[in-house]
Order: C-alpha cells, then structure tokens, then sequence
C-alpha cells in the first residue's frame, strides 16, 4: 500500500508540470487569438468610419465644378435648392434680353444698310418715319443692350460658381439661433506715454 502511494506521488510530481504547462500554453493561444480577432474587427471599425466619413465629406471642389458643368447642379449637391430656380429665372430673363435686342438690332441695321445704298428696287420700311440719324441711334441703342444682355449672362454663370463654393466651404458652419453679435465699451491702455487713454466700442460674436 505505501508502495503504491509512493508510486501514485512520484506521478504527480514528475507529470503534474507538465500538464500544467500544456493548459497554460493553451490559455495563452486562446487569449492571443481573442486579441487578434478584437484588433482585426477594432481595425475593420476605424476602417468603416474612416470611410464613411470620406464619403459623406461634402466637398467645395465638387461643387465648384458641378457648377461650372451645369449652372444649379453646385447649389443642389450643397442642398440650397431654393436657389436653383433664381439662376434659371434671372438666366431666362437674360435669354429674352439677348434675342430680343439681337432682333431688334439686326432689323434697324438692315433698314440703314437699306437707306444708304441708292438701289430704287430696295424699300424703306421706315421711310419718312425714321432718319438716318434715328436708325443709327436705334442700331447702336439695340446692339449695346444685347451686349449687356451677354455680359449679364456670364456674370450670372461666374456668380453661380462662386455661391456654390462659398456655401459648400460654410457647409459645417455653425449658423445656429444661438450666434449673436453684442456691443461693448472698453478703454483703450496707455502705452509708453505714446496713446493716450480712452473709451471705445468693440463687436464680439458669439
């Protein structure tokens, strides 16, 4: 009998690590593995936010060139749809002025051209209504207004592309009912002996 508990002792004693050792190798795997697999989805986490934001991350440059291809489409990708009708109402109102004076003006030049070419078969449509000084005036008073017309129209586009990249550069910005804009005195230091004291008014917004 005590051979036997001195047997079942010698077992415990020379194997007894070794099997210890054996669970502490496969509590160690089990752990790094459990780090490994938080880090990959903390990773696969940063990756996805890092992501959405780039994609929702509203870009000026976007804007000035979605503009710049299709007046109205800046403002629509900076959400101020308010303003798409303005562009095409003022850009139509600007249309009209071109083709009208253009009208205008090509009839009043051919009925010059009419009255200074001495050809008796040509007629005057505006025979002892208008005089030559008259047409003139009219040509010129019509091809100065469809001129301004056109040079409307491009300020129009230019402007169009300027609010479009102002507002999407004041996209984020904090334009909330709490800013406000409060007036306070203060008195100026002297400095020196070189200024000399006194009270002013600063503007502060908050």
């Amino acid at each position: 009998m005590a051979r036997k508990k001195i047997s079942i002792l010698f077992f415990l004693v020379c194997f007894a690590p070794l099997v210890w050792g054996q669970t502490d190798t496969i509590q160690k795997k089990k752990l790094a593995d459990k780090l490994v697999e938080t880090s990959v989805k903390t990773n696969d986490s940063i990756s996805k936010i890092q992501k959405s934001d780039s994609i929702h991350f509203h870009s000026p440059k976007k804007a000035t060139i979605y503009s710049a291809i299709l007046p109205g489409l800046g403002q629509a990708y900076n959400r101020k749809y308010w303003k798409i009708p303005v562009i095409y109402g003022l850009g139509g109102l600007l249309t009209y002025f071109v083709v009208d004076n253009n009208r205008q003006y090509v009839n009043y030049k051919n009925a010059f051209k009419v009255r200074l070419d001495d050809n008796p078969d040509t007629v005057d449509p505006y025979v002892n209504v208008y005089s030559d000084d008259d047409l003139r005036v009219l040509k010129n008073y019509y091809r100065r207004n469809r001129d301004l017309a056109y040079i409307g129209m491009g300020v129009t586009y230019v402007l169009n592309i300027i609010d479009a990249a102002v507002d999407a550069h004041l996209f984020y910005f904090d334009v909330s009912d709490d800013l406000t804009l409060r007036a306070e005195p203060s008195v100026s230091p002297v400095i020196n002996n070189t200024a000399f004291a006194g009270v002013r008014l600063t503007l502060q917004l908050k």
